[in-house]
């Protein structure tokens, strides 16, 4: 006899409720995304995350309401271009919302090839540690040094 509760197919969850950047995971990215968040707050800034479990379908009521409640948005997939990122960029655009100031960033696998290893290691060689993600935060930010400091450390 099994128990739980069944996911709601194409919604997503916040994780986590901040207001100055929000972090879009896709898949295993969200706990990179958890992570980069409390380095965010260290350095004064908070973050929201979003789980978005689905990327088909989108929770397109979700993505529009963070993206009119934040300045920035950062989408973190273990993926290739084309793939989560790219299908919020095109709802964003689809509703307009990347006519005004919202900054948006796709977070990606690199197009090369990264040789097998330890799990950890492979994000460091993708740059997809919660440091590089709070790097990337932090220069959308207009926090360059400090995105600096924070790659260092990954």
């Amino acid at each position: 006899y099994l128990k739980g509760t069944p996911l709601s197919i194409g919604k997503g969850i916040i994780r986590r409720s901040g207001k100055d950047i929000c972090l879009v995971g896709y898949g295993s990215a969200v706990n990179e995304c958890l992570g980069a968040a409390d380095r965010l707050s260290e350095a004064g800034f908070s973050a929201t995350v979003m789980d978005a479990r689905f990327c088909k379908p989108l929770d397109a009521v979700l993505i529009k309401q963070l993206a009119v409640e934040h300045p920035i948005i950062v989408t973190v997939e273990e993926g290739s271009v084309g793939g989560f990122g790219s299908v919020v960029l095109s709802f964003l655009a689809l509703e307009g919302l990347l006519d005004g100031n919202l900054k948006v960033r796709p977070m990606t696998l690199p197009d090369q090839f990264i040789e097998q290893g330890a799990y950890s290691d492979q994000l460091v060689k993708a740059g997809l540690t919660s440091s590089h993600i709070a790097g990337t935060c932090l220069k959308l930010l207009g926090k360059p040094k400090e995105a600096m400091i924070m790659l260092q450390e990954s």
